[in-house]
């Protein structure tokens, strides 16, 4: 009987099992978290609690996921493929099962803790691996898979979400995804082979709790930021708090022989390029993520599931598009695919600027389509692309260090365009208000619906903006080859 333990050379190993296992243990890992949010509401009334609290089992899941993210680099480096890869579908499957039987919101907060746990290791892990089995001619197409997942997940949760609890107990979404998460760990039990190298570097204790108060402080700062505003106490001491450590985190992993995150990967000049742009386009990606449900719902008075609906040929589309343009951009690299896609993108937010009370249905959700377009052919070439250049004991620092700014872009981000909105809404308020006289509750309820859909028409202007930047920067990206081991000392 093999040695399921023992390391594999890449060329003798039979990859479609070990990307199969991994993409399906990446895709219910990220379908988990977009079925809670619309589950929240329905869930604050059977379990009794206000939306501030119950904010907190998106908000938990997020923090442990941006917090032990960076660490990935480190446990990759420590752990096997096999054996990290089987921890985290365990910790996920347990989490996920904690959730579904909780008998209250603390067990359900452990419960979603233990899962982020697992799924935070998932996409970095899935990353290092495909650059650890494919050669570099051939990884647009592999990489086309991570895309498959983290395009078609976020938008097939909602209306699944939305039509389980209005017709079951929100329970019954953990229990759709128990099953796939202990299938995938079986799986993965018998065919998963180790396929990434060791070095066994040393456990840095100070290292891991400066990144856990520098990641944590920030992304909760950030996500905070959006909701109670950029002067609030709290919003302002976590930020205070994520910066400082953060600093003191780079200078010390600047510093020390085996840093926990390699934050030399940055001197790679086409990794830093495509890295910022990701950063750029995921802001501007967040922008119809965050504003369309608020305009339906918030505005328009569809509801969740309607609002979910919209989104769902949109990532039907993304998810078919995403192994395509891997396979292209294995023959004709990242720039003519960053190019036209980021011009789908700016078009399309700009599309988004222009919204009123009267927009349909059926234009919304083709202009978004259109935008998941130009997404797919983006967000992993582009990754990719950077990941390229670095050499191979890079390759989990890289990944984790993509995936750790994705996430924090993400909340910043968020943070910003709701900002925007609030501000201009509270503006065009004012703006809308008769000269003389005071309106009456109906007329008031009118200015501030239109108001609202004003701020929403600027918040995707400044995401337009952030699209252009990405445009003008992907006329640079170049085509590259790794970097000969030799060239790296840390």
């Amino acid at each position: 009987m093999k040695d399921r333990s023992a390391f594999i050379e890449a060329g003798k190993v039979a990859k479609g099992p070990i990307i199969f296992v991994m993409v399906l243990g990446a895709f219910v890992a990220i379908l988990n978290q977009t079925l809670m949010n619309v589950a929240l509401p329905v869930m604050m009334v059977d379990l009794n609690i206000d939306a501030n609290t119950a904010q907190w089992l998106t908000t938990v899941y997020m923090l442990v996921n941006g917090i032990l993210i960076p660490i990935t680099a480190f446990l990759m480096e420590k752990f096997s493929t096999r054996k990290l890869l089987l921890t985290a579908m365990s910790l996920f499957a347990l989490g996920t099962l904690f959730c579904g039987t909780a008998p209250g919101f603390s067990m359900l907060i452990v419960g979603r803790v233990i899962q982020a746990a697992g799924a935070g290791i998932m996409m970095p892990l899935l990353s290092v691996v495909i650059l650890s089995l494919f050669p570099i001619e051939k990884r647009g197409g592999a990489m086309g898979l991570i895309g498959l997942a983290m395009m078609s997940a976020p938008a097939i949760g909602p209306p699944l979400s939305g039509w389980i609890v209005q017709n079951y107990s929100w329970r019954v979404l953990f229990f759709i995804v128990l099953p796939i998460a202990i299938i995938d760990v079986i799986i993965a039990y018998f065919i998963l082979r180790n396929v990434t190298k060791l070095s066994n570097p040393k456990v840095d204790i100070p290292s891991i709790i400066l990144s856990t108060f520098a990641f944590g402080g920030l992304l909760y700062g950030f996500s905070s930021a959006g909701e109670n505003g950029w002067t609030d106490s709290i919003v302002l001491t976590t930020l205070g708090i994520g910066v400082v450590a953060m600093v003191i985190f780079v200078v010390r992993q600047m510093r020390i022989k085996t840093p926990m995150l390699e934050f030399r990967v940055f001197k790679y000049s086409m990794f830093s390029l495509t890295t910022v742009i990701n950063v750029v386009v995921t802001m501007a990606m967040f922008s119809a993520m965050l504003l369309i449900p608020i305009y339906l719902q918030n505005v328009r008075d569809f509801s969740p599931l309607e609002s979910g609906l919209l989104l769902l040929p949109g990532a039907i589309i993304s998810g078919v598009m995403s192994p395509i343009t891997g396979k292209m951009f294995d023959k004709i690299g990242a720039r003519p695919l960053a190019l036209v896609g980021l011009a789908i993108i700016t078009i399309t937010t700009f599309f988004f600027t222009e919204l009123s009370d009267t927009t349909s249905y059926t234009y919304m959700m083709v202009v978004y389509s259109g935008r998941m377009i130009g997404i797919s052919m983006i967000m992993m070439p582009i990754m990719t692309a950077g990941l390229n250049q670095l050499p191979q004991k890079l390759y989990s620092h890289g990944t984790a260090m993509s995936n750790t700014l994705r996430q924090v872009s993400g909340a910043i981000g968020t943070a910003f365009l709701i900002t925007v909105m609030s501000n201009q809404t509270a503006d065009h308020v004012k703006e809308f208000l008769p000269k003389s006289g005071m309106p009456n509750d109906q007329e008031f309820a009118q200015i501030k619906s239109l108001a609202t859909i004003e701020g929403i028409n600027d918040a995707f202007m400044v995401a337009t903006w952030f699209a252009v930047v990405g445009f003008i920067l992907s006329f640079f990206i170049k085509r590259t080859k790794p970097e000969e081991e030799e060239t790296y000392t840390p």
